[in-house]
């Protein structure tokens, strides 16, 4: 268990935020599988400032999910601020996370995300008021720096710290680096060296094992898992039972995943709605089935889908495909 300024964490397994994933019924499953914090996407600031209806959406959390980070992205004081007031007010959430990571084009072009590890001054501003503002934590996550000639994150997170953030998550990659490469550890563990506050590390965690390594190598507070997660989200779970017994399941097979797919559909269905969830799914689903045999016909018929019942029949009929091929095996 670890705390980020008032709110306690029951264990040391973080969900990251990803864009286009991580919506409630999403993160609903996470915490099912025992998640001890989760992200929310990240919300642009102008949006929540101009009341875009879609934006305002994204903030419907339930207690369920609790604790909850509310991410936002932008690169104006004023704007952040009362985007991060917009937050606190519609969506209750218990912390604010302020995106200093997204290596995104058109994030960057704009001064935001992993821009701002540029600008540190004004990132000191932006923290500052929004702590100054809000009555919840605020959080921080950044990369590495900007580029392999700019590695600054031990000074951007003495920054943060000093501007009032409870705590830190760093991804050990470059903004130049976008998800290639390695992430170095190296650097969560100096940022982890050179702050008090809390320090959550981010980068290439795909097994248990992985997770405790990074514990090990870095002494940061908890880690975060990503991308690893994508069709796979029993990793949330046999991570925590090893770090809590030094043991885990490995028995989820595939007709488990194929079975959390149409799970992670039906819920997405009841958020969204039947179209937008299913135009959701078909970048979704293939994550379920990837090194599966005969993967990339169920993909093709997949990116077509647009009902559940379409979905659930591929599925259950793949489901079918695979048991007959495993008796003649």
């Amino acid at each position: 268990m670890f705390k980020i300024g008032n709110i306690e964490i029951k264990n040391q397994v973080v969900v990251a935020p990803m864009a286009g994933v991580s919506n409630v019924a999403f993160r609903t499953l996470m915490k099912e599988f025992g998640a001890g914090l989760i992200y929310s996407e990240m919300v642009s600031n102008n949006a929540l400032v101009y009341a875009n209806e879609k934006t305002f959406k994204m903030l419907k959390i339930v207690d369920e999910e609790r604790p909850l980070v509310m991410q936002i992205f932008g690169s104006d004081t004023e704007m952040m601020v009362n985007g991060a007031k917009i937050i606190e007010k519609q969506s209750d959430c218990d912390i604010i996370d302020i995106n200093v990571g997204c290596p995104v084009k058109k994030i960057v072009k704009n001064g935001a995300g992993s821009k701002l590890m540029t600008t540190p001054e004004k990132l000191y501003n932006i923290v500052n008021n929004v702590v100054s503002n809000v009555s919840v934590p605020v959080t921080v996550k950044i990369r590495s720096g900007w580029n392999q000639d700019n590695i600054n994150a031990v000074e951007i997170a003495k920054i943060v710290e000093k501007a009032g953030a409870k705590a830190i998550a760093v991804h050990g990659r470059t903004r130049s680096q976008l998800y290639r490469g390695e992430a170095d550890w190296r650097i969560i563990k100096d940022v982890k060296d050179a702050v008090d506050i809390p320090v959550i590390g981010n980068g290439d965690i795909k097994t248990p094992e992985d997770a405790k390594k990074m514990l090990d190598e870095t002494g940061c507070d908890a880690i975060m898992i990503g991308r690893g997660l994508l069709g796979n989200p029993f990793v949330i779970r046999q991570t925590v039972e090893f770090l809590s017994t030094g043991e885990y399941t490995k028995d989820y097979s595939k007709y488990d995943k194929l079975d959390m797919l149409i799970e992670h559909a039906k819920r997405l269905v009841k958020v969204k709605g039947e179209h937008l969830a299913l135009l959701e799914m078909r970048g979704q689903a293939p994550y379920y089935v990837k090194g599966l045999h005969g993967a990339k016909t169920i993909k093709i018929k997949l990116a077509q889908i647009s009902k559940l019942d379409e979905l659930i029949t591929i599925i259950e009929n793949y489901k079918d495909y695979l048991k007959e091929r495993d008796t003649l095996e």
